[in-house]
């Protein structure tokens, strides 16, 4: 019997295969399948090294076919400063879990970047003010620009201040940006000050420190926290998750390495039982926002489940577009088909 090849994807075809709208689709399916008892449990492996740290995530979904995958990052934060390298860095494995067959093998920059915005997108559909204009967006690398344009696709954006601690970052972001999507953007030196006039802020910076203060917080407001993915890394006061309502991608997760883990750990929260799971707002088990006067959080730590759904859409629409290169393991080292094997390498400037 022969085996099917493997297919290769790097960026610039999961890029190809994998538009934003269609991300959110199936990361909002995803969470309400598990939100219905649909999805077996995710895993998270870490491993931390001296300047940064290798996580492992894996889960499984049963879509048109029964799919599981299994993510490798590297995550390095001063890696742009230090040698021009992105900060994260990985390949995704998705298997047939039926047969354990390897179907793909693809670059988990771009799979990173929209899956969590895509988390965003959907925790902003159910959880800000529908009629949200303003934006504070903490924190303004590759990230920064898939969240804003994520969250573009659900609410009526009309202004962002866009805040980092290396000013020329903000600015080109704002350049870049306001033009490509048609909205007002300004740089913020101050991001107490730019938060008190928001709906929304999205932070996704690797702070090991606070910078988001609870009085600076609004009414109403809906904060994406994304940057905190590892135990050390930290953007809001925990004093923020004693007054608003704090929904998490995985109580468990974000209890040992996102925003909710601080808060824990200084006694501001009890037990992670006192989160929503964004999973049970989508199905419906638990209410969407409740006021607009409500503060509400989204811990976003990346969870597995949107791995496997944005890496399976990305291959399903490769494989019908005959995009990336295949390989026989039985055969053949080297891709056999679909372009210049040198495009698996990853170009530092895409970041």
């Amino acid at each position: 019997m022969t085996t099917a090849p493997t297919l290769l994807l790097s960026r610039d075809d999961v890029a190809a295969s994998l538009t934003l709208d269609a991300c959110i689709a199936v990361v909002e399916n995803a969470f309400r399948m598990a939100g219905r008892g649909e999805s077996p449990a995710s895993g998270i492996l870490g491993y931390p090294t001296g300047p940064g740290g290798f996580h492992v995530k894996a889960a499984a979904l049963r879509l048109s076919h029964d799919y599981f995958a299994a993510k490798l990052n590297a995550n390095f934060s001063e890696n742009r400063a230090r040698f021009g390298l992105p900060t994260i860095q990985g390949v995704v494995a998705l298997f047939d879990a039926e047969n354990g067959r390897l179907l793909a093998l693809m670059d988990s920059i771009e799979i990173t970047l929209l899956r969590t915005a895509a988390a965003t997108a959907v925790a902003a559909k159910h959880l800000a003010r529908a009629d949200s204009e303003a934006v504070l967006v903490g924190g303004c690398g590759a990230q920064a620009r898939a969240q804003l344009r994520a969250l573009a696709r659900v609410l009526p954006i009309k202004r962002v201040l866009a805040y980092d601690t290396d000013a020329p970052v903000a600015e080109r972001f704002a350049r870049d940006l306001a033009p490509a999507l048609g909205i007002e953007i300004a740089t913020a030196p101050d991001p107490g000050v730019a938060l008190r006039c928001s709906d929304v802020a999205v932070t996704c910076t690797t702070s090991r420190r606070a910078f988001l203060r609870r009085e600076d917080v609004p009414p109403g407001l809906f904060i994406a926290a994304v940057g905190a993915d590892a135990p050390e890394k930290q953007e809001l006061d925990p004093e923020i998750l004693r007054t608003c309502r704090l929904v998490v991608d995985s109580r468990d997760q974000c209890a040992t390495i996102g925003e909710l883990h601080h808060a824990l750990e200084q006694g501001i929260l009890g037990s992670p039982a006192e989160a929503t799971e964004l999973a049970e707002v989508v199905v419906g088990k638990k209410p969407g926002r409740q006021s607009r006067e409500e503060i509400v959080v989204f811990d976003s730590t990346g969870i597995a489940l949107e791995d496997v759904a944005a890496a399976a859409a990305a291959y399903e629409d490769a494989s019908r577009a005959g995009r990336g290169q295949t390989w026989d393991p039985s055969e053949s080292t080297r891709p056999t088909k679909g372009g210049d094997y040198s495009r698996l390498l990853l170009d530092p400037g895409l970041t």
